[in-house]
């Protein structure tokens, strides 16, 4: 009962938290990561362990695929040089790095050593993303690491899985290169297969509680198969969830899928709290359990790895974008990019979720266990608050240019939708359809003002009104009995709908003052 209502009063202290950092314009992650820390101080604090392979699956498989429905094909294209750069070499650098220091420094064995670098490799475009969505930086930046976020969260975990399986028993170099080959093929359509079968079997669900647990228990599912059978879990639940999401406007009916986005977005937010506050309980059996003389070495390898992690990342984004930019002028071709942009990608490398999930997976008994999992949340604390907290003033100092790009796509994507539900009613000279015609002409002027199409119209202020002069209707009527309960619910769903068909699309902020 003690944990539940701890639970219950951390979960209502995450809200002040968010609350807190929207205010300070800081990522809500680092707040959380000192909070997690902070309870490594608390008295009678209790202790809590998760089984390895549940925090793998809990907190990993939910993550890749919200992170892989936000990835776009497109920009997977057309920045694939620095994708790759950071998804790959970044990562492999990160955690070669990392494990010579672990190595070195408190003689961790190899396989441990290489465990604790990937680890502690993947940044979490989460805590970027929180900072840098308020203030426009160019699209490229922001392309580049929401890609990167998907793809070195998969390369990483597939390092780590190879490092603690090599840790726990034999690994055969000569027989592990041509399994994994056919381990990640076999994974590829694995979740192809399944994505492909999910198609065709949610459009059968009528209701969004059924859409979404089916999503969860699908989503978890692929997982569990994939790891029983031998295949690269992380690697089917990334193609499944790419796959999923490319056919998404057909596959999930209008009314689940807006249902859909804001139960994962809840989701993913508890999973970061919970992983936090169970990261933060580990804090203090950790240190109990570590000798007086370990705990300097277990704080000192720390404060190596979240160095090392730091420094790899800015120096390999700022190296290879200087010699891409002039290999490129070699070529006469765009630059794409400048040092700008190169230091603020390279000082995006806050640590998150997934490193917080991979050192509770460690198995219990694994060599070095309590120094990488200090480590790891050192990492995790340390990036948040001294990246995270800097980014904003950061990006002042930068002084980038808003970029507008993706909105000017918004408007030109608008008006073609607008003028293709005006033809679809060519010949149609019904007074029903000219009275539609009319609102979508009037919804098409958002075209006149390129620069902002989320904003509302002159028609969209006044349907506004008109809606708030509903709401006061329909509380009257119930107010004086006129209606019962179950009118006045049918009736507030159908004014809900209308109001978020009226408001700025994107984030919903009523307009009416």
């Amino acid at each position: 009962m003690l944990l539940f209502e701890l639970t219950l009063a951390l979960l209502l202290g995450s809200v002040v938290i968010a609350g807190l950092a929207r205010r300070l314009a800081a990522p809500y992650p680092a707040f959380l990561a000192v909070a997690g820390a902070g309870l490594a101080f608390l008295p009678h604090a209790p202790v809590v362990e998760i089984e390895p392979d549940l925090a793998l699956a809990l907190f990993i498989a939910p993550v890749l695929l919200d992170a892989a429905f936000d990835t776009s094909p497109r920009d997977l294209k057309r920045y694939a040089a620095p994708i790759f750069s950071l998804a790959l070499v970044a990562v492999i650098l990160t955690t070669a790095a990392v494990a010579y220091v672990g190595a070195k420094l408190v003689g961790l064995p190899v396989a441990a050593a290489i465990a604790l670098g990937a680890i502690v490799a993947p940044p979490d475009a989460v805590a970027a993303a929180t900072v840098l969505n308020q203030l426009k930086p160019p699209r490229r930046i922001m392309a580049i690491l929401q890609s990167e976020s998907l793809l070195n969260d998969a390369g990483a975990l597939l390092i780590y899985r190879a490092a603690v399986a090599a840790a726990t028993g034999p690994l055969v170099l000569a027989t592990a290169g041509p399994l994994f080959l056919l381990s990640a093929a076999g994974s590829v359509v694995f979740g192809y297969i399944v994505a492909w079968f999910m198609r065709r079997v949610f459009p059968l669900v009528s209701d969004p509680a059924s859409t979404n647990v089916l999503q969860f228990v699908t989503v978890f599912a692929v997982w569990i198969v994939a790891d029983r059978i031998g295949l690269s879990a992380i690697i089917a639940v990334v193609v499944f969830a790419m796959t999923l999401a490319q056919g998404s406007p057909r596959v999930f009916a209008a009314r689940n899928r807006v249902s859909s986005y804001s139960v994962w977005e809840t989701a993913v937010y508890v999973l970061n709290v919970l992983a936090f506050v169970l990261m933060g309980l580990q804090a203090r059996p950790i240190l109990s359990r570590l000798a007086d003389d370990k705990q300097g070495d277990a704080f000192a390898l720390a404060a190596a790895a979240l160095a090392t992690a730091i420094a790899v990342r800015l120096v390999w984004v700022l190296a290879s974008g200087a010699a891409m930019r002039g290999y490129r002028r070699s070529r006469g071709a765009e630059s794409g990019g400048d040092a700008r942009s190169d230091l603020l990608i390279g000082w995006c490398g806050m640590r998150g979720l997934v490193t917080v999930a991979a050192a509770l997976a460690l198995p219990q008994g694994f060599p070095g266990r309590d120094p990488i999992v200090l480590a790891a949340f050192c990492v995790v604390l340390g990036t948040l608050v001294i990246q995270g907290l800097t980014l904003r003033p950061l990006l002042a100092m930068l002084n980038f240019q808003e970029d507008h790009s993706v909105e000017a796509e918004v408007s030109r994507g608008r008006v073609a939708i607008m003028d293709a539900a005006i033809r679809s009613l060519d010949g149609d000279e019904s007074k029903a359809a000219m009275l539609v015609r009319k609102q979508y002409a009037a919804a098409r002027t958002v075209a006149q003002n390129p620069d902002a199409p989320q904003a509302a119209t002159d028609f969209d202020v006044l349907r506004l009104r008109a809606i708030e002069s509903q709401r006061d209707e329909l509380l009257r009527l119930r107010r004086d009995g006129a209606i019962g309960d179950e009118a006045y619910h049918r009736l507030q769903e159908e004014i809900d709908w209308a109001e978020l068909d009226a408001a700025p699309a994107g984030r919903f902020q009523p307009l009416m003052t």
